[in-house]
């Protein structure tokens, strides 16, 4: 009975196994945030490419919710999104898939930005071609 005391005492105080990662870690916030960044350097480099504002407001708040319904909370949402050491490792993702994919001038912007939208990706769904 002793042990099973230990146990259920120990079992309280240690950290649930179905604890939540944190948000830096959760993939597929992390890769929308990037594809965001990717979106928004593309219009802001490419005259012939402008954003999808209210489509992409409604994806950043259906984006908190998904963090929500998997029970973040609104305090680590918040920390999250203000962290500077989160905000340049998405804009350091994101600089690094545009560099690959060639944007590096105003040309590779705008071949990237209709690559992106043809092929229906996440930063493609938040611009389109003017």
């Amino acid at each position: 009975m002793k042990k099973l005391m230990i146990f259920a005492v120990t079992m309280g105080l240690a950290t649930p196994v179905w604890a939540l990662p944190p948000l830096s870690e959760n993939a597929y916030i992390n890769d929308r945030l990037i594809q965001a960044r990717v979106a928004d350097r593309i219009r802001k480099e490419c005259d012939s490419i402008a954003a999808r504002f209210a489509y992409a407001y409604s994806q950043a708040r259906a984006l908190k919710q998904y963090a929500l319904d998997q029970g973040y909370t609104e305090a680590e949402i918040e920390a999250f999104l203000d962290s500077k050491a989160d905000k340049a490792r998405v804009k350091a993702a994101a600089e690094a898939y545009l560099a690959a994919n060639g944007a590096t001038n105003e040309a590779g912007f705008c071949a990237l930005g209709r690559k992106e939208i043809a092929n229906g990706t996440v930063a493609g769904s938040l611009i389109y071609e003017n």
